[in-house]
Order: C-alpha cells, then sequence, then structure tokens
C-alpha cells in the first residue's frame, strides 16, 4: 500500500487510557504547551493524514468535543495492548496507525515511512530502534485482532509477546533516521521532568 491512498486503507488510533501515575494525576493530553495541548499538536498532525481518527480512553467525556470518534476498551484490563485492540475492532480501515496521546512531535514523514512498508502478506509494521521494537508508533492490520484476544483472555498483557503470533516487518532504526534523525516522533511524555525537556525542545524550533 503506498502512502498517498493511506486515508481510505488505514486510520489512526490514539490511546489515552493510561493512569497518569508519574505524571502526578495529570491527564496528559491535555497538558498545554504555548496554548495549545499535546492532543490538539498530535491531532494536527493525525488529521492531515488520515480520514478517520479514534481515541481510545476509559474517560470518553473528556474528549466528547473533539472532532473524532471515541471508544472505550472492550477488554476490563487497562493496558495498551487492550487499547490497541478496541482501536482495531472499532476503526473502519483495514490498518490502523497507532500512537500513544502524549507523542507531540510525531513527524509526518515517519508516519507516511510505515504507511509505505505495509505489504498484503504483513500483519503488523513494527519499527525497530536501538534493539527494541516500538510498538505503540506502529500500524496493526486487523488480522491481528483474533491473535491479541487469544492473548488478553490468557491475561498477558505484553505487546511484544504478540508479535510471535503476527508476520511483522521490522522497519530498521537507519531507515526511520531518514525522516527522523532524533527519532522525536518516538518521545513520550511519562514525568514532570520530561513534559519541561519537551517545552525546550517546542519552543525553540516553533513545531
Amino acid at each position: 500500500m503506498e502512502a498517498w491512498n493511506a486515508k481510505s486503507r488505514c486510520c489512526a488510533v490514539i490511546l489515552a487510557g493510561g493512569r497518569n501515575t508519574r505524571m502526578l494525576g495529570r491527564n496528559k493530553a491535555f497538558l498545554t504547551i504555548d496554548g495549545r495541548t499535546l492532543l490538539e499538536r498530535l491531532l494536527e498532525t493525525l488529521s492531515a493524514i488520515f480520514k478517520e481518527i479514534v481515541l481510545v480512553t476509559r474517560e470518553p467525556e473528556l474528549y466528547a468535543h473533539y472532532p473524532l470518534q471515541v471508544v472505550e476498551d472492550i477488554f476490563e484490563a487497562r493496558s495498551s495492548l487492550t487499547g490497541i485492540h478496541a482501536g482495531l475492532k472499532f476503526g473502519a480501515a483495514d490498518y490502523c496507525f497507532v500512537v500513544p496521546c502524549d507523542a507531540p512531535l510525531l513527524k509526518p514523514e515517519l508516519v507516511h515511512l510505515l504507511l509505505s512498508e505495509i505489504e498484503p502478506a504483513v500483519d503488523a509494521v513494527i519499527p525497530f530502534i536501538g534493539g527494541y521494537y516500538e510498538p505503540l508508533c506502529a500500524i496493526y492490520s486487523k488480522r491481528c485482532i483474533a491473535p491479541i484476544e487469544a492473548q488478553l483472555e490468557r491475561g498477558d498483557f505484553q505487546i511484544i509477546r504478540i508479535f510471535g503470533s503476527l508476520n511483522v516487518k521490522k522497519v530498521e532504526e537507519e531507515k526511520i533516521k531518514r525522516v527522523d534523525p532524533q527519532l522525536h516522533s518516538f518521545l513520550n511524555i511519562n514525568t514532570p521532568e520530561a513534559f519541561e525537556s519537551l517545552k525546550a525542545l517546542i519552543r525553540p524550533s516553533k513545531i
């Protein structure tokens, strides 16, 4: 699949179901830099690429005014894998690009790169950086639903463990750095200190 027809073949899934424990209970989606929330910055990037955007959360009322489809986890357990599952179930497209709500430096070039890596027999397109998979900035096919459900029913919430049941295409770091040299797309905000560092990155470059 080519990146140019992404709007008809792939949707975006934003995961916003975390407990925000290390952020002292502050909802990361609504952290603000220069008058814009992290979620608004992410939506600006995604809406230019995808026709369909799905947000998975345990608090749907907080996102009712946003122009996107808001859904809740189907499985009771709270985990990123249950969020991926809900996005795949509710999204209308064949593929879902999954990203956390606290990734405001996501680069469109990276998204287009991952979309261009989709092949008919591939179940998931996963960045591979520093010897590790980046499963929360990745693309999953609806064919992943059944294996994910089987794993969740076993009470196993480790995303990378599902890969053994899938045809995964790794996107190597060298290729990723051609479109995102500093790997800013993978920066997530888990602590107040990380948020301060993010602000220092955004303000000088006016991203």
